[in-house]
This record gives C-alpha cells, structure tokens and sequence, in this order.
C-alpha cells in the first residue's frame, strides 16, 4: 500500500471522527444522549461515518439531500430497514427514509456532516 493511501486512508478516518463527534454533540443539543463518542461507537457506525466522508469527496458537489439519499444506499445494501428504533441487533433505523420525511432536526444532521467535512478539506487545501 502506498503511503498516499495510507495517508488518505488516515485522513479519512480522521474526518469521519469529526463528523461522528459533531453529530453527538447536536444529538445532545436536541435531548438525544444515543450517540456514543468515536471511541466506544460500534464498527459498523463508524464505517457509516466514513462511507459518508468518502462519498462527499468522490461527489463535492453533493448536497445534504443527496448525502442521506447515499447513506441510505449503504445501508440498505448492508441489509439494514426502516424500524421505529435504531437496532445493530435487527439491523432498523428510524432515519430509512427519502429524506422529504426526515424531521427538521435530523436533516440537520446531514448538513453537519457535510458543513464538517468540505470545511476540513477547505482548511487543508489552503493551510
């Protein structure tokens, strides 16, 4: 492997920690305490987290909407469906939906994300 994957691998995984905290951090400004840090959050959420990352710089020009419309893709391709509950157990997420019908507060989410990600690029690129 060459040292520029590695390092772009490094970085992504970096960014991803940074989206993932950001989310948990406005979870918590909305009375939702279900977010885990980086730290102690489950593989198959912080892969979420950087098949986000990785599909915002394959596609910049993504919009939050269309970020959630690929997360879903993953998702669902993982095996994943619509449930009441968010369940690693039964594979459910509440959030499995066209993005039309998520609340306000979890578009917001998507807007995070991105908004954490293309600033972080924009600070490397002219640091």
């Amino acid at each position: 492997m060459s040292k520029s994957s590695v390092d772009n691998s490094e970085r992504t995984r970096f960014i991803a920690k940074l989206c993932h905290e950001a989310n948990k951090v406005y979870c918590q400004s909305i009375d939702d305490d279900s977010q885990p840090s980086w730290d102690n959050a489950p593989d198959w959420q912080k892969k979420s987290a950087i098949d986000g990352v990785r599909g915002l710089i394959k596609n910049p020009t993504f919009t939050a909407q269309q970020m959630h419309e690929n997360w879903v893709r993953h998702k669902t391709a993982d095996n994943w469906i619509y449930g009441d509950k968010k369940s690693e157990k039964y594979k459910t997420h509440p959030c499995l939906v066209r993005y039309e019908l998520l609340s306000e507060s979890q578009k917001v989410k998507d807007h995070i994300f991105r908004a954490v990600i293309l600033g972080y690029l924009e600070t490397i690129r002219v640091g």
